[in-house]
């Protein structure tokens, strides 16, 4: 299960993981908190008449073209994108960030325990970046990984479920931009990263996560790209994260990367560290099964 904000993160964040999970056999299924209703038009091509009056039905047509291209399943949440106010604007009333924790949880617990879910991925305490949903996303699903398991907790969302671990995204970070500047800069191709490494903190500044899982999915990044060019209002094909060379990008960074954040498997001699599958100590067929949520294969995601 991978919890995100709005549509079109789910492919911008982890998306090659989740395709090659998904191939694999693995029951994905991307959460979308809010519809993104009060998000931009950030390709100039979709800024047109009619788009911006329809923005939340044309992201949700996005949305499931882009979980059909990834091949995993896909549910709302059904809050209220927040937008992002200006330094001292207050936050739209009834809008995800102000949404009561416990409720909010209750809601991802209830999914949760329908779909019982071996895996969580969402983002760490800072969202990733300072938007207000992304950190509300961090908050409702660290409370729904610890309550999910408990009998006493929301106990008219479903029976009980206990996942063995909670990952964060830790993809595009100062590292990654800085690896992949300097091999395009060294192979004679224009970067376009020196901007975005000028307003990134320096490696130690920040609070840079720990990176404990590298999972490697570059025969995936073809479909990662299909996924976010689905999210057409959102993803202008000729600027930012579409422009580098991919063949690059696998040669110098073919993994998409996660911090293991919570975790309920026992670390044996068996696991590699660092891990280089989300479901390293969760789907082996010699682990015995020992409580809810144990072992299985293929798993869900």
């Amino acid at each position: 299960m991978s919890v995100h904000a709005h549509p079109d993160d789910e492919s911008s964040k982890g998306a090659a993981t989740l395709a090659k999970y998904a191939a694999e056999g693995v029951e994905v299924l991307v959460v979308t908190c809010t519809g993104g209703e009060r998000g931009d038009v950030l390709n100039p091509a979709m800024d047109r008449p009619g788009v911006r009056e329809n923005l939340a039905a044309i992201r949700r047509d996005e949305m499931a073209e882009a979980r059909r291209i990834l091949g995993v399943r896909q549910h709302f949440l059904g809050f209220v994108d927040s937008g992002l106010p200006g330094p001292g604007e207050p936050l739209p009333e009834g809008c995800f960030a102000l949404a009561p924790l416990e409720e909010a949880a209750g809601r991802l617990v209830g999914l949760m325990r329908s779909f019982r879910p071996h895996v969580v991925v969402t983002y760490d305490e800072t969202g990733g970046y300072p938007h207000p949903d992304h950190i509300r996303t961090h908050e409702v699903t660290a409370a729904a990984f610890d309550a999910v398991g408990e009998a006493g907790r929301h106990p008219g969302a479903g029976v009980p479920w206990r996942p063995l671990k909670l990952y964060y995204q830790g993809g595009l970070s100062r590292p990654w931009f800085q690896a992949m500047h300097d091999a395009l800069i060294a192979r004679g191709m224009d970067s376009g990263m020196g901007e975005v490494l000028a307003e990134l903190p320096e490696a130690g500044s920040g609070s840079g996560l720990e990176i404990t899982t590298r999972v490697p999915c570059a025969e995936y990044f073809a479909t990662r790209d299909r996924a976010l060019l689905a999210h057409a209002t959102q993803i202008d094909p000729n600027a930012g994260f579409m422009r580098h060379d991919r063949d690059v990008e696998r040669q110098v960074w073919p993994t998409e990367d996660y911090h293991l954040a919570r975790s309920h498997v026992v670390v044996d001699v068996g696991v590699a560290t660092p891990e280089d599958d989300l479901f390293a100590g969760v789907r082996r067929p010699e682990r015995p099964t020992a409580a809810a949520g144990a072992a299985a294969s293929p798993g869900c995601g």
